[in-house]
C-alpha cells in the first residue's frame, strides 16, 4: 500500500484521524479496506455531530401543530452507529477468538423464521 494511503483524510475530526492511524498501524489493510475504513471514520464523525446537536437541542421537538416529534438527528445518530458497526464487521476489526469467524451480515430474505 502506498504511504499516501496511510494518511487519514483531512476532512475527518481529530478523534477519527487518530483512530484511522491506529487501525492502519495495527492491521494490514488492502486498498479496498482503506475505503471502508474512511467510511467508518465518516460514520463515526457523523454520529458524533448528531449526538452533540441532540445534547444541545434535545431528542424531541414540538411541531407546528403542538405534537412532539423526534429530532431528525436521532435518526442520523442511529444510522451512523449502524453503519459504523457494519463497516467494522466488514473490516473484521473486532476481537476474534481462535477459529471463530465474525458473524456475517444477514441476508435480506433470510429472517430466521
Amino acid at each position: 500500500m502506498a504511504e499516501k494511503a496511510k494518511k487519514p483524510p483531512a476532512h475527518l475530526s481529530a478523534a477519527a484521524r487518530k483512530w484511522f492511524r491506529s487501525v492502519v498501524n495495527d492491521f494490514d489493510l488492502e486498498d479496498h479496506d482503506m475505503n471502508l475504513l474512511v467510511l467508518a471514520c465518516e460514520a463515526l464523525d457523523r454520529g458524533e455531530q448528531a449526538r452533540q446537536r441532540l445534547a444541545v437541542e434535545g431528542v424531541v421537538f414540538t411541531d407546528r401543530f403542538g405534537c412532539p416529534r423526534a429530532h431528525p438527528c436521532v435518526a442520523i445518530e442511529r444510522d451512523s452507529r449502524l453503519a459504523y458497526a457494519r463497516l467494522l464487521r466488514e473490516l473484521c476489526l473486532g476481537d476474534v477468538d481462535g477459529n471463530e469467524a465474525p458473524r456475517p451480515p444477514a441476508l435480506a430474505d433470510n429472517r430466521g423464521y
